[in-house]
């Protein structure tokens, strides 16, 4: 075999290695970069979510602690929201929700609050019951960061 054709086969297949890892490393940053995204907006999604399941359920507890007569249209909000989770979210969001959503239904039944029993509510801190909900969704969120 002549030199020339050595030679030419070599940058010929240089070029074509070249040209395999240029093309490799392009489609794995362009995969790594759509993943990121996705990442980023089920992260938004779940903000939105687990905010919106937080004001209906304050709201349908405060309303609970101080009225007789449940507002079914929040009630209903709030089970819609918990079903949207129940898409997406880990088996502790949902317990956690659940039991906000029974804590704020079984107030209704109970005798209203007056003001000097909501102020020693709020001192004793048991007024509360989304705080477990709202630490196991910063954990969740805090998760998807790492993926």
């Amino acid at each position: 075999m002549d030199i020339a054709y050595v030679s030419a086969l070599s940058a010929l297949g240089g070029s074509v290695i070249g040209g395999l890892i240029s093309g490799v490393s392009t489609w794995l940053s362009q995969r790594v970069q759509a993943r990121s995204v996705l990442l980023a907006q089920d992260k938004l999604r779940r903000e939105d979510l687990y905010g919106d399941f937080i004001v209906t359920a304050s709201k349908v507890f405060a309303d609970a602690l101080t009225h007789n007569e449940p507002q079914i249209p929040d009630i209903a909000a709030l089970y819609a929201l918990i079903n949207r989770m129940r898409i997406s979210s880990s088996a502790r969001i949902i317990a956690c929700a659940d039991r906000i959503t029974r804590t704020a239904t079984d107030a209704y039944f109970m005798p209203n609050k007056t003001i000097q029993e909501l102020h020693e509510m709020v001192n004793s801190e048991s007024i509360d019951p989304l705080k477990e909900f709202s630490e196991a969704a910063r954990d969740e969120l805090q998760m998807i960061r790492l993926i």
